[in-house]
């Protein structure tokens, strides 16, 4: 394009807005623009009512399975759920004072916490643009609470810049606002968009700015009680003989963009991790709960499936039955959905196609470590007022997340001491549990140095260690060419879950799935009985 500067296109517009306001303003501005949408999650599905006496097996009672067994139960189908652990949920999990869990490998992890404590090793929150789950919640009666993902008092950390010290969110985005804002509006008063803007849009840009980024009355965004109203003071406003505020010291550009801190501005402001974000009361697993009482005893529980069959009569399904010493038994339907992860399906005997045994066979779960940490106190609260949020860190931990219940409680509480991916997370899988939560205390303190003398107990889930995913969740070897393979209905087989959706290793993306395998399992079974 050369020096040329032409109007605007739409993309230019949101890059502008992407860089000044952030990705949660610039997918609102697209959202008014018609360019981006949430979950397409539009009510209750209506399937109508099922061909007579067809049963449907449903393989897994995860949010994806009982989805599936609840619509097509109300449907008119017969359904059976068959469920590998001993409860329902899959990944939809919680661990509670006195539960024990075991990984693969052996090893044994018996949950010390207070009473009423607990911790989500899988989900751990609801976007308020989750349709499906929220519509869910509501009809199932499950309770949700405001989870604080951004809190402006949390803290932002990197062990190599500014001698290793966490820095409190509002200052660094405060700061990196105002840069911005500062610069932008040299930009405008030099003339450089001269050609884009008319002399009313820059008045109006640079009124705007002085707003977004707290610049003074000359476009400037220096030290001073205009930007410490957003930064902070070094002494707050208060009362008295000594009431008068006292202004701190912005960070200047060079150091800030050096310190790299503002690299984490928008990790929370995707389009799935933006407020408002909730949580059920009590738990992620209140939702999987709910679920299973609703479906009562049409779930089996500790039942091994080793093999599946289908022919042009239906479907047959050999597992294991746990509570009866493993004795193998046979189940058959006309009809089935399977939502078992990709990672053991591969290990069970089965005649699918060949498209959807090569999807299913090259299919990896990528690694995740989540680790929860219990404290005498809630330090957090008590010493630096951080009420909910997150902190980010470039330490192995990642992020400590801060609880957003039982504020101001005298009893013990729980963070999200360490959530990390990829290589960490094999690192951490690599060690023992004690290990891993002694690693993430020590790390922690490097934040908060309260950690190692309030320590009270701790628990750690390397999710290639989970016995019934074996990964936290799908990742394709080539989903543009492999996933219409893979959400096709396969004679009498459909698989579901979040691994067949565009949300991966979301709860909606799982129920998402689900709906639209089951509308096109009674599409292919009502044409089937001619209906």
């Amino acid at each position: 394009m050369g020096d040329q500067i032409g109007n605007p296109t739409r993309r230019d517009f949101l890059t502008m807005v992407g860089a000044v306001g952030g990705a949660a303003l610039m997918y609102q501005t697209m959202g008014m623009m018609g360019l981006a949408q949430a979950s397409p999650y539009a009510g209750p599905i209506k399937l109508g009512t099922a061909p007579a006496n067809k049963k449907v097996l449903v393989l897994g009672a995860g949010i994806a399975g009982m989805v599936a067994a609840m619509e097509l139960r109300d449907a008119g189908y017969e359904v059976e759920v068959i469920e590998f652990r001993d409860v329902a949920g899959g990944r939809c999990w919680t661990i509670r004072a006195g539960d024990t869990y075991e990984e693969l490998g052996g090893a044994v992890q018996k949950v010390d916490f207070a009473e009423g404590n607990y911790f989500n090793p899988g989900p751990w929150r609801v976007p308020y643009n989750h349709y499906g789950i929220i519509d869910y919640c509501r009809r199932l009666g499950v309770e949700l609470e405001p989870l604080i993902q951004i809190n402006n008092f949390a803290y932002v950390h990197s062990k190599d810049a500014l001698d290793g010290k966490p820095v409190r969110y509002r200052e660094i985005n405060s700061d990196f606002r105002g840069h911005i804002s500062d610069l932008l509006s040299k930009v405008t008063n030099q003339g450089a968009l001269d050609e884009v803007l008319s002399d009313e849009d820059k008045e109006n840009l640079l009124a705007g700015l002085r707003t977004f980024g707290a610049l003074n009355a000359d476009n400037e965004y220096v030290s001073g009680n205009t930007a410490s109203a957003r930064r902070g003071y070094e002494r707050a406003p208060g009362g008295g003989v000594d009431g008068a505020p006292i202004a701190n010291e912005i960070m200047d550009l060079s150091t800030l963009l050096s310190s790299g801190l503002w690299s984490r501005l928008a990790t929370s402001e995707a389009l799935n991790s933006s407020m408002p974000i909730f949580q059920p009361k009590g738990g992620m697993d209140m939702i999987a709960r709910a679920m299973a009482e609703n479906l009562g005893d049409l779930v089996k529980y500790r039942k091994r499936v080793t093999q599946i069959r289908q022919d042009d009569d239906g479907v047959t399904v050999v597992y294991e039955d746990m509570d009866q010493g493993d004795a193998e038994v046979t189940t058959t339907a006309d009809y089935c959905v399977c939502t078992i992860p990709f990672s053991i399906l591969g290990q069970i005997d089965h005649d699918f196609s060949s498209s959807l045994s090569n999807v299913i066979s090259t299919m990896s779960y990528n690694a995740s470590i989540k680790v929860g940490v219990e404290f005498k106190r809630r330090f957090w609260e008590e010493d630096e007022h951080i009420y909910g949020g997150t902190t980010y860190t470039d330490l192995p931990i990642s992020q400590i997340s801060y609880p957003s219940n039982d504020y101001l409680s005298d009893k013990p509480g729980v963070l999200l001491g360490c959530y990390s991916w990829g290589a960490t997370a094999y690192q951490f899988s690599s060690m023992t549990p004690e290990e891993r939560i002694s690693r993430t205390v020590e790390f922690g303190s490097q934040i908060h140095p309260q950690m190692k003398e309030e320590f009270k107990a701790g628990v750690a889930v390397a999710w290639h260690r989970v016995p019934w995913t074996l990964g936290c969740y799908g990742a394709w070897q080539d989903k543009e060419a492999q996933y219409q393979d893979g959400v096709a209905m396969d004679r009498r087989i459909v698989c579901a879950g979040e691994h067949l959706s565009y949300l991966p290793a979301w709860m909606e993306g799982a129920l998402l799935s689900s709906l639209d395998a089951i509308t096109r399992l009674h599409e292919v079974a009502s044409n089937a009985a001619g209906k």
